[in-house]
């Protein structure tokens, strides 16, 4: 395990009424240099890491490393098997999955505390089955058609920081108060 990392075990309270903050799933993600900058993003909004094997990469990876910096102790990380073993934690009205293939844009979400936010892999995004069976669960962050897609770290920014004005920065001034 690479220096800095603590991996917690899931948490009885995620999915209830005491979780009060946002979660990040990405789904076998497969660039480290992207997984570190969300892990930095979750360590300055104080939000939960979720990373759903296999990942492309191992977690000593230097460009992983690189990427969260000296944040990866401030870092809520779970790592888990699939994603069956991410979503048996929470409620379905709390996930929240995102494909360019969606209708509904990311704004229309009603986040609440202890929503969840899943995004796919970097290449091909969430798999078929999954956004099968989450049809009335997926959005989409609006962009041309001069891209195929937004970077990953970039779209995770984008709804991360959606949710945290929607609950009026809750979990980040929590956050302070706690330290």
């Amino acid at each position: 395990m690479a220096e800095g990392f603590v991996i917690r075990d899931p948490q009885q309270w995620w999915g209830t009424e005491r979780d009060t903050g946002l979660h990040l799933v990405l789904c076998q993600p497969e660039i480290p240099g992207n997984t570190g900058n969300i892990a930095r993003l979750c360590a300055g909004a104080d939000i939960w890491l979720h990373l759903v094997e296999p990942l492309g990469f191992e977690l000593d990876n230097r460009y992983l490393k690189r990427a969260g910096l000296d944040y990866w102790p401030h870092v809520k990380l779970s790592v888990h098997p699939d994603f069956a073993a991410v979503a048996d934690h929470f409620p379905e009205e709390r996930l929240h999955l995102f494909t360019k293939r969606a209708d509904t844009r990311y704004t229309d979400i009603e986040v609440q505390p202890g929503t969840v936010f899943v995004f796919g892999r970097e290449t091909r995004g969430l798999d078929d089955a999954i956004l099968r069976q989450y049809e009335d669960r997926l959005y989409r962050i609006p962009i041309t058609d001069h891209v195929r897609s937004l970077n990953l770290a970039n779209a995770c920014s984008v709804v991360t920081y959606e949710g945290l004005r929607q609950l009026d920065w809750g979990p980040i001034e929590n956050a302070s108060q706690r330290h």
